[in-house]
């Protein structure tokens, strides 16, 4: 939701981890949609108006909001530890360089303090990035889904775990695969969620390397339509220098299947976004988003499933955890 072969082994190392993996979706049970239907009954509703008032005053936001709760998820599952600063005892996960470049914390912060007001002590801090994710996509002319809540906060966030745990921009296939298999998505997840990268912007400084230097020789990757590359090295300059970037060119602010047809046209930014075409799963489902007259319904309704299950990755649910007073602080 943003910016950065061992093929023998990673057809066994996948098939542990999606075993272990079943253990972080059993965590999901405890989760479901209406939770705070009594104890908060307008939770969601301040959510979606403090998120509407940030989102119309600058809609960068809602990208920031989703690649969030992306960034949670696949760091500990989604317990609000990306939201925590640092303890004494070390850097915190947004202190890890992969997120050095996270926005809309106060937004979160804002959407915390106005539900306080109302219900003090009931809605987590993990579940309102999981709102904000979903209310961000909707405002910007995307799906609506029914968000499952029920999430509890957690209280360790490490540095080392984000940097070993988050994908790369730089990853290949192979890489992106394995890594999202650790948590429990498959192949259709993976090109339904790289979607994300229908709104949003990347700095040049991403992409540098792929225009540049992308096999050490200062050569530029051949994947990377050629008009679309010289475009590109008008903006960006080899030390990485330049204006930050559309993630999907002409439609960064609204959330849509257009990503797909530019990924297919070999115009996607990242190097993950032209790694979609290198699997035959990933690959045909841009292909079927980029050429069906149905294709933005059917991505709306593939990406709120997708969605739901990231959002039930490793949660804490129960007596597990806390409900923060705070979401940068434990309690």
């Amino acid at each position: 939701m943003a910016v950065q072969t061992r093929v023998v082994s990673i057809f066994f190392i996948q098939l542990v981890l999606l075993a272990v993996s079943g253990l972080n979706r059993a965590n999901g049970a405890g989760l479901r949609t209406g939770y705070y239907d009594e104890s908060c009954p307008d939770a969601e509703t301040i959510a979606l108006k403090t998120i509407r008032k940030a989102i119309s005053k600058d809609v960068t936001l809602a990208a920031a909001l989703l690649r969030l709760h992306f960034h949670d998820c696949f760091v500990r599952g989604c317990e609000a530890s990306v939201l925590l600063d640092a303890a004494e005892e070390g850097d915190a996960e947004k202190d890890a360089s992969p997120n050095f470049s996270l926005r809309g914390y106060d937004v979160i912060d804002d959407v915390k303090s106005a539900i306080e007001k109302s219900c003090p002590g009931v809605v987590s801090c993990a579940d309102i990035l999981a709102l904000a994710a979903r209310d961000a996509v909707r405002l910007t002319g995307g799906s609506f889904w029914k968000a499952e809540t029920g999430r509890r906060d957690g209280r360790i966030s490490l540095s080392k775990e984000a940097d070993e745990n988050l994908p790369s921009s730089n990853f290949n296939i192979a890489q992106l695969k394995q890594n999202f298999a650790s948590k429990g998505l498959t192949k259709k997840d993976l090109a339904v969620l790289s979607g994300a990268h229908t709104i949003g912007v990347a700095s040049c400084f991403v992409i540098t390397d792929r225009l540049y230097n992308f096999t050490g020789r200062s050569d530029t990757d051949p994947a990377l339509d050629p008009t679309f590359a010289s475009e590109l090295k008008k903006k960006c300059k080899p030390g990485g220098g330049g204006p930050f970037l559309e993630l999907d060119q002409g439609s960064s602010t609204i959330s849509d299947a257009h990503f797909y047809k530019a990924v297919r046209q070999n115009r996607g930014l990242l190097t993950t976004d032209a790694a979609l075409l290198n699997d035959h799963v990933t690959r045909a489902y841009v292909n079927r988003q980029s050429t069906s007259a149905a294709a933005g319904a059917t991505f709306g309704r593939d990406f709120g499933e997708s969605m739901v299950k990231m959002g039930e990755i490793g949660v804490l649910t129960g007596n597990e955890g806390e409900i923060r007073k705070r979401c940068a602080f434990v309690n």
